[in-house]
């Protein structure tokens, strides 16, 4: 892979596509290989024709193959796009499975999968720097920043374009745990309610419940694990992968994830911050997958963490 020039002053790089970079939007490849630019540098460089490809003029959404030669403008790439992870958390988080071809983590809760929107790094940006010598690794999902469990990702192009068209084709099997507010009486609850996406005015990104023929289909499965004096543990299945699904379903139906902040019961989550420790619980337990390289089904799970079991022994205790 080329490599960043070590002087001060910026110069014009050829870049020639290999495997590992092929299939991707020339907008992306320029965003990886300028750390640092702002999305405003790259769509602006592309429509003035200072990036080409084989000497010729492209649209941002040009898809690269192998073999093309790219011509990347001057910019000044941020020398520091690398120190913002600290030498300290530049490790391997927990790994459930991994090959040459995934990399399969248990997310800790409170860490985002990527930087921005005010946080200077997330998963990816430690795994890379924790595995320097990989060319490629990026995120086949998102789990959110409050949520724990199951976070895949590729080392490969090929593995990322397999697994994202099994998740378009919702073949993806995704299971989690939770704990929610109240007790739910049907041992099965089906929430089917379209979602839709905004930005508040804080800036802020949430989702809603939308009026019937607006917004993106979801479709949520809860099944009762256990009850306890005024909670329920779920195991969960979405039919369906979208944005803060789960808790949006659950707050619709009056039964909250406990502790969570952003479409949680606030007072609940205020009062239990002591036993909580401050997190949401919702986890991503487990996953089923076809391998993109060998075809294999993969059944991975995530340990389900002590903190819920101490939750659930706060209140069988309370209740005693």
């Amino acid at each position: 892979m080329t490599q960043l020039p070590d002087t001060t002053t910026p110069t014009v790089r050829l870049h020639t596509i290999t495997e590992n970079e092929a299939g991707q939007r020339v907008d992306n490849f320029l965003l990886r290989m300028c750390k640092g630019v702002p999305k405003s540098w790259v769509y602006r460089v592309v429509r003035k024709g200072e990036v080409r490809v084989n000497k010729g003029r492209v649209d941002v959404t040009y898809k690269l193959e192998i073999g093309d030669v790219v011509r990347i403008p001057p910019v000044r790439v941020s020398e520091v796009a690398e120190s913002l992870v600290p030498k300290h958390r530049a490790t391997a988080l927990p790994i459930i499975y991994e090959d040459d071809a995934l990399l399969v983590i248990d997310k800790p809760a409170g860490l985002a999968v990527h930087g921005g929107s005010g946080v200077s790094f997330g998963v990816i940006e430690q795994l890379r720097a924790a595995y320097p010598k990989l060319k490629f690794l990026e995120l086949v999902h998102r789990l959110d920043k409050e949520t724990s469990g199951l976070l895949v990702l590729a080392k490969k192009r090929a593995a990322l374009v397999y697994l994202h068209e099994q998740i378009r084709n919702g073949q993806m099997d995704k299971r989690y745990y939770a704990i929610l507010k109240g007790e739910l009486t049907q041992t099965v609850t089906h929430v089917k309610a379209p979602l839709h996406k905004y930005v508040a005015p804080n800036g802020e990104r949430r989702v809603v419940v939308a009026h019937e023929g607006e917004g993106q289909s979801a479709h949520t499965q809860f099944n009762i694990e256990q009850k306890l004096s005024g909670y329920t543990t779920v195991r969960v299945k979405i039919f369906t992968g979208r944005t803060h699904q789960i808790r949006v379903h659950s707050a619709s139906i009056e039964h909250p994830i406990v502790g969570d902040e952003k479409y949680g019961d606030f007072e609940l989550n205020k009062k239990l911050a002591k036993t909580t420790g401050g997190r949401m619980f919702l986890h991503a337990h487990m996953l089923r997958i076809t391998h993109p390289i060998s075809g294999e089904i993969l059944s991975l799970t995530a340990p389900i963490p002590q903190a819920f079991a101490q939750f659930i022994d706060n209140v069988q205790a309370s209740a005693s």
